[in-house]
């Protein structure tokens, strides 16, 4: 396979073409609304384009999400929403969905395509990662697992038949690897030229429609099938063995139980980042423009160190900075049935904890009434206040 060796140049001028202009896919799910509000406003830029996926379990993050949004003339929200799992086929017709919409966009004129989650952060600048682009226009940025590649289809499951169905990827069988296809892999996080994208999307290439029907019965599609078609295509010339990305892998506490054997089930995830691995992101020799994993519910201190690395520190009297709130439960876009009885027990004890030990704090007359709990309310909202490792949970009545 052919690989572009591309170097990263603070320095780096533009040969006069206009600056690349940016597709931002984001996709999302849970409830982490703060922290997707924190990661766009680190990477949001006017002249890009902002294309947002809520899964379709994520009821009340994309109510958050369409809110924020309809501020800003550059970001869209699917108009139409997937479940997707990990390892799951529906991940990789997400992406394909989300390409052709972009290519449809005739007022959106993007030159790449980057794929972020919410717990991606950028830790270089845009317009560092602009100037880097428009010295490589039309590579594609994508990492290979630098493994032997029969080791590489056992392990991710190639040779073997999956269909998903109730969010779960069913293994049926046995099967063989087509002939005369280099299948390749690695990370499912890349950066994409929009030729590429359009030769995915578009192409009448026997080889594209091929591996569509191929990968569409395979575990992890999302990480192999971009790698494989670009680099038994035309473009193979244009690839770059670097999705710009650090990953902060730890196998030996995030790995303990992978593929077991083939693959029922587990997932391999990377761990997150805290205060200690700044140094990292400074001294990585290799371009990289954008790290994971962030959990602002682990330490929000990372993201705060990265913001004044990138934009300068936040004043003192900032609120919020020792502290992440992150809702659990909403009324309006949960409903009641949502809450199990266990739940509900737990949470109106704790309400009636709290309650009890702020009345009887309360200073003045002994009969103030002026905090009380009534048998007959119910939980409007539930958030959780996570700050210095201890967690609070905040009802809203």
């Amino acid at each position: 396979k052919a690989s572009v060796n591309v170097q990263w140049d603070d320095r780096a001028a533009s040969d006069g073409s206009p600056p690349v202009r940016v597709a931002f896919v984001l996709v999302v799910h849970g409830r982490a609304s703060r922290q997707f509000q924190r990661l766009f406003k680190a990477i949001y830029h006017t002249s890009h384009f902002y294309y947002v996926h809520v899964d379709e379990r994520s009821y009340y993050l994309h109510r958050e999400v369409l809110s924020l949004v309809g501020r800003f003339p550059n970001v869209r929200v699917t108009p139409w929403r997937m479940a997707t799992i990990w390892g799951g086929a529906s991940l990789l017709t997400m992406y394909l969905h989300s390409m052709d919409d972009l290519l449809k966009m005739t007022d959106w004129s993007w030159d790449f395509f980057i794929n972020l989650s919410a717990a991606d952060y950028p830790i270089r600048s845009n317009d560092q990662l602009v100037a880097f682009l428009s010295k490589y226009r039309n590579m594609n940025f994508i990492k290979s697992h630098g493994r032997d590649n029969a080791r590489f289809i056992r392990k991710q499951g190639l040779d073997r038949v999956f269909y998903e169905c109730d969010n779960h990827m069913w293994r049926l069988g046995d099967r063989k690897i087509p002939e005369g296809v280099s299948v390749d892999g690695g990370s499912d996080w890349f950066l994409l030229s929009r030729p590429f994208v359009d030769y995915v999307v578009n192409s009448r290439d026997a080889l594209v429609s091929n591996m569509k029907r191929f990968y569409a019965y395979t575990l992890l599609p999302a990480e192999s099938f971009f790698h494989t078609v670009l680099e038994n295509s035309i473009h193979c010339e244009t690839m770059v063995d670097n999705n710009l990305r650090l990953t902060n892998w730890n196998r030996k506490l995030g790995c303990k139980c992978q593929y077991k054997h083939i693959v029922d089930w587990c997932g391999c995830s990377p761990n997150d980042f805290k205060p200690s691995d700044l140094p990292r992101f400074q001294q990585t020799s290799r371009p990289t423009f954008f790290a994971r994993k962030f959990e602002a519910s682990v330490s929000q201190e990372i993201i705060s160190q990265l913001d004044a690395f990138l934009f300068g520190a936040y004043p003192s009297s900032t609120p919020g900075l020792q502290a992440y709130w992150e809702n659990i439960y909403e009324q309006e876009t949960d409903g009641l049935s949502s809450l199990s009885d266990s739940k509900l027990s737990h949470y109106h004890a704790f309400a009636r904890m709290g309650l009890s030990r702020a009345a009887g704090s309360l200073q003045g007359h002994p009969n103030d009434q002026s905090c009380w709990y009534g048998a007959g309310g119910r939980d409007h909202e539930i958030t959780a206040c996570f700050t210095f490792s201890v967690i609070f949970i905040c009802f809203e009545l």
